[in-house]
Parts: structure tokens; sequence; C-alpha cells
């Protein structure tokens, strides 16, 4: 009795066991009932039938990377380039997942290589490296639209390497050389042009500064003989008129007089010592009037 007991004990315990079902975050669990499709576990605790039920697929919902084995595509050019990339996807209905496609990892791969060949298919080899993200957007368009009967998403593709063949890296590389030597003459030659047009405005620049130097020197030097000219006149008026007015005054003709006597007799003085011959005036009596006169004048101004 006790071993029934016992037995029936060890019977629930395996019920209760195999009726609960603790799935974890992030994952699904497809459960079918006598063979066909029943329900999809969520995270948490679940309760199943024993016997009946049964876990038919287990589902990871995280963001899967996928690595797509290299492949040789061939461009527009007929040019051989081998392509490998790497998928990023998602399972979105595990029901699908379970039932659409037999193994939904090498359904996904295969497609990612076809359309990557038809995608370089229609490209040249030069746009292929220019054109990585149209490359990767086209890819994942195509996989995205078929995906969708598997119950996955594909987020994205990236290309890892391109890798054409030696040969074609060869002259690739002779003419990126080429290409730099070349803007390295175009550069230099820029250089040596702007050198020579920095001279010619440089000397350009120097020749109108010196003209102008040149130029203002003259108009200060005309215009410091004017102001001398200027001041000479003006002291030569300021003379005159100051004689004139002397000359106007009581005894200012007299004075006149005077004067011109003296600068006479000094200068025929300083005539005859500045020469070895001796220099007599040809009418004497001007001179002796010159000097009466001037004697006179001496004796009139004397008190």
């Amino acid at each position: 009795m006790e071993t029934v007991a016992i037995l029936i004990l060890i019977i629930a315990v395996v019920f209760v066991f195999s009726a609960i079902s603790v799935v974890p975050q992030q994952h699904a669990w497809v459960v079918e009932r006598l063979g066909k499709f029943h329900a999809v576990l969520s995270p948490g605790l679940n309760f199943l039938m024993p016997f009946i039920d049964r876990v038919a697929y287990k589902h990871s919902l995280k963001e899967i990377p996928l690595d797509v084995p290299s492949q040789v595509c061939i461009t527009k050019d007929n040019t051989q380039l081998r392509v490998d990339g790497i998928l990023y996807f998602q399972v979105t209905d595990p029901m699908r997942a379970s039932y659409g496609a037999s193994n939904y990892v090498i359904a996904i791969t295969q497609l990612a290589q076809t359309s990557l060949r038809s995608v370089i298919g229609r490209m040249e080899l030069d746009k292929t490296f220019e054109e990585r993200d149209s490359i990767n957007a086209a890819v994942v368009q195509a996989l995205d639209e078929a995906a969708l009967n598997w119950g996955v998403k594909v987020l994205r593709y990236e290309i890892k390497d391109l890798e054409p063949p030696e040969a074609i890296l060869r002259s690739m590389q002779a003419q990126i050389t080429a290409e730099r030597e070349k803007r390295a003459l175009i550069a230099a030659s820029e250089g040596r042009r702007q050198e020579q047009i920095n001279i010619a405005t440089g000397e350009r620049e120097a020749a109108i500064a010196r003209s102008e130097g040149d130029k203002q020197a003259e108009i200060n030097k005309a215009q410091g003989e004017a102001a001398a000219i200027t001041a000479v006149a003006d002291a030569t008026a300021d003379a005159i008129r100051k004689i004139a007015a002397s000359i106007r005054e009581p005894g200012g003709e007299q004075a006149v007089q005077l004067k011109v006597a003296e600068k006479a007799v000094d200068a025929y003085a300083q005539l005859a010592q500045k020469n070895n011959t001796m220099i007599v005036p040809g009418n004497m009596s001007e001179v002796g009037g010159l000097i009466g006169t001037a004697m006179a004048l001496m004796k009139g101004n004397r008190p």
C-alpha cells in the first residue's frame, strides 16, 4: 500500500513539473498539442498539459549577428570581386519562424549571397568601393521582403571586405600613385604661380609707394620753397613799407641820400681793395658830389 502511495506521489510530482514551463526573457517557445501548433509561450511562468502539450521550438528574440560566408561576385565590367559581410536579423514571429522555413538561418544566408551577387553585378568595380551604403541597403531590402514569410526581420547588412584580384590591386595602386603625383605637381605649380604673383604684386606696391613718397617729397619741397619765397616777399614788403614811412617823415629824404652816398663810397673803396688795378670813375664830379652831399647831410644832422 505504501509502495503504491509513493508511486502515485512520484507520478504527481512528474506531472506537476511537466506541466510547468518557465520561459526566459527575450525568448519565445512554440507549443504543439498532439502534433499541432497550439500557442506561443511568453516569458515567465506557463502551464502545459502533460503528455499532450510539448515545446516544439525555442526561439531567441534578441538581435542575432550572422556571418555571411565570402563569395566571388562579377561586376558590370567583368571583374571578379571577393565579398564577405555580416547580417543582423531578429525573430519577430515565432510561429512563422517555426513553420515558415525548415531552417531560416540557412535561407537568410543563401538569399543574402544571391542578392549581393545581383547588386554587385549591376555596378562597375570603382562604384562598388564608393557605394557600400547603397549595396548594403539593396541587400537589406531584398532580404526583408522574403524574410517576412519566415517570421524574421532583417535589420541591416554590412560589407566587411571587398577584395579584388591581385592584378587589379596593383593597377589600382599604380593609379592612386599617379594621381597623387599629379596632385603634387599641380600643387607645386600653383605654389610657384602664386609666388610669382606675390612677388609681382609686392614690386608693384613698392614702386607705387616709392612714387608716392617722391611725389610727396616734391610737394613738400615746393610748398617749403613757396613758403620761403612768401616769407622773404612779406619781409621785403614790410621793409619797403617801413622805409617809405620813414622817408615821409621830416628829414627822411636827407637820410636816404646820406645812406646812398655812404653805400657808393663803400663800394668804390671795396673795389679798390680787392683789385690790383686802380678803378677810377669816369665822372669824378659825381663822386665828389656824392661825398659833398654826404658831408653836408652829416653836418646838417649834427645838433
